[in-house]
């Protein structure tokens, strides 16, 4: 977590010169991120280095949530040739950490959580690619490529297409009008920042938004790949959605599906976090991950899907993931 080179002359120019730098936080993609401090003044540096990252994406969707009243960090500098970008500092709190220090606010909180959802997806989609079949099919593979080569387990891929093109199509039908689809948006990417913020929140790591399903940042909301969520709290946050939103007969069906599609993907983000990229604190998660999906694989919508798993991962390279990678 040292600054970039190119820090000090960037922040010279952007009014400021001589603040101090110090670290934030750093993600599993390739940003990082700084603090930066000048006198009562502060700010976030964003370090999105070409080519692996381009931070455009990020400062255009902050750009629309901005224009449409939502809480998203102002953009007070850009250097876009070395991936620099000053923006808007919303403090220390997240969702998670304030859940940690107030259990008792969970309810009220993750209701806010779902009301800036709702408002979000009465708007028209944002200016940004679609959450096609191309883009489910390849996260999904995520899990064939990177979790199943880990633990040791041959698998019928072509099997496995199959039936996601199996259940794929009753999202397809039930996401129109598409809605922007933050991906990201769960406790540790939610700030807590009051003052005229829409329901006090502040917005992070939207910049990989599609439109799509209105269900895709529910179930990101909901079956966090980083805080337990309890059971009680899905359905009670589950059943507000659906009085403020209004949303068609097979909103649970299509939450399923994607409940499904993107802890399969993430099982194998993390396992590729871990096998690719040596950051093995992700293998920890991989029992939640396991105990979403296999929740999500319940539901009758998914039995093409459910009957994959049922045929290729044996239980106990499911629930005892780390030794199979151990053993493979």
């Amino acid at each position: 977590m040292i600054p970039p080179a190119a820090a000090p002359a960037f922040l010279t120019d952007a009014g400021w010169g001589g603040a101090a730098i110090a670290p934030l936080a750093g993600d599993a993609s390739f940003r990082r991120y700084f603090r930066v401090a000048d006198g009562d003044r502060r700010a976030v540096l964003m370090d999105a280095p070409p080519p692996h990252e381009d931070p455009r994406p990020f400062i255009a969707i902050a750009e629309q949530l901005l224009a449409n009243g939502f809480a998203a960090p102002r953009i007070f500098a850009r250097d876009l040739d070395r991936g620099l970008v000053l923006i808007e500092d919303f403090g220390d709190l997240r969702i998670k950490e304030h859940l940690d220090a107030a259990p008792d606010a969970e309810l009220a909180t993750y209701r806010r959580a779902v009301d800036l959802l709702a408002g979000l997806h009465r708007l028209p989609a944002a200016e940004v690619p679609p959450y096609d079949r191309a883009v489910y099919r390849r996260e999904a593979g995520l899990f064939t490529e990177w979790f199943c080569p880990a633990a040791g387990i041959a698998v019928d891929a072509d099997a496995y297409v199959a039936a996601w093109d199996a259940v794929l199509p009753l999202v397809e039908r039930s996401a129109s009008p598409a809605v922007t689809v933050l991906r990201d948006y769960h406790a540790e990417n939610i700030m807590l920042i009051g003052g005229d913020a829409p329901h006090g929140l502040g917005l992070l790591d939207f910049q990989d938004a599609l439109a799509g399903h209105p269900a895709y940042d529910l179930v990101s909301l909901l079956q966090d790949a980083r805080r337990d969520v309890p059971v009680a709290v899905e359905t009670a946050m589950l059943d507000h959605y659906r009085s403020v939103a209004s949303p068609p007969d097979d909103f649970d069906a299509a939450y399923a599906v994607l409940g499904a599609q993107r802890n399969a993907k993430i099982i194998g983000i993390f396992t590729r976090l871990w096998k690719r990229d040596g950051k093995a604190r992700y293998l920890s998660f991989l029992p939640r991950m396991w105990a979403l999906l296999e929740r999500d694989l319940a539901h009758p919508a998914l039995g093409p899907v459910a009957d994959w798993f049922a045929a290729n991962v044996p239980a106990d390279r499911r629930h005892n993931a780390l030794a199979g990678f151990a053993a493979a």
